[in-house]
């Protein structure tokens, strides 16, 4: 099978109830249960209305400008799939627009994630599905390939692989590798809690300001 023209299988699937459980928290929170070292790349804005995005990825690598393997990838996906085109981020086609938007509504997609851009914007904020894209052109996609689906992507310096869990919301998005998930929710979850009873102690007027002195004197700043 040749490198750069191929489709693959998905092997794995993050489980719904660990989506459904990263999907009550804040992308920032989760990214900073990671050491803050994970991004998808500012560029990449929300280009629905509202509300944030959770799903499995579903990969897809194309050339810039051609959607062939985008619209394969639709035919492929599984209801609560994400399907992340990693398109180097070129903007000068979009990859897709209200046609292709609706059919995979109708599939059952959860988002989008379109490095590279897309068209027919206000078809995407009426629709409202989650959908994140590097830019906006009237300029349509050609259809001849070379692609690949299912393979590994990176976007931004942050590798996704097919079956692994897609975050998205005002903030940016991220990517929680499939073995990861379960320690990362649960550190997350925690940093959660810690910052709603930070939230309460700001509220109450009662919030311990100390460590912020305290950090200045070890970083050897001097006080006059």
């Amino acid at each position: 099978m040749p490198i750069g023209n191929r489709i693959l299988q998905r092997q794995r699937r993050i489980d719904d109830a660990l989506i459904q459980a990263f999907a009550a928290l804040p992308v920032a929170v989760v990214s900073d249960s990671m050491s803050r070292v994970f991004a998808g790349g500012a560029d990449l804005r929300p280009m629905h209305r509202e509300g944030s995005l959770a799903g499995v990825a579903l990969t897809v690598r194309t050339r810039p400008g051609d959607n062939l393997m985008l619209h394969k990838a639709i035919d492929m996906a599984e209801p609560g799939d994400v399907i992340v085109c990693d398109a180097g981020g070129d903007t000068t086609n979009a990859l897709m627009g209200e046609l292709m938007l609706a059919y995979a509504v109708k599939k059952g997609v959860a988002g989008f994630v379109l490095n590279g851009a897309l068209r027919d914007l206000d078809g995407f904020r009426d629709t409202n599905l989650p959908t994140f894209a590097a830019g906006v052109t009237h300029r349509g996609p050609y259809k001849n390939g070379p692609g690949e689906i299912n393979t590994p992507i990176n976007i931004g310096g942050m590798v996704i692989e097919p079956g692994d869990l897609i975050l998205g919301d005002n903030d940016g998005l991220l990517c929680v590798p499939f073995e990861a998930a379960p320690a990362v929710l649960e550190a997350a979850q925690a940093k959660q809690a810690a910052e709603e009873k930070q939230m309460a102690a700001i509220h109450a007027g009662d919030n311990d300001r100390s460590w912020v002195d305290n950090a200045l004197k070890a970083a050897g700043c001097t006080f006059e």
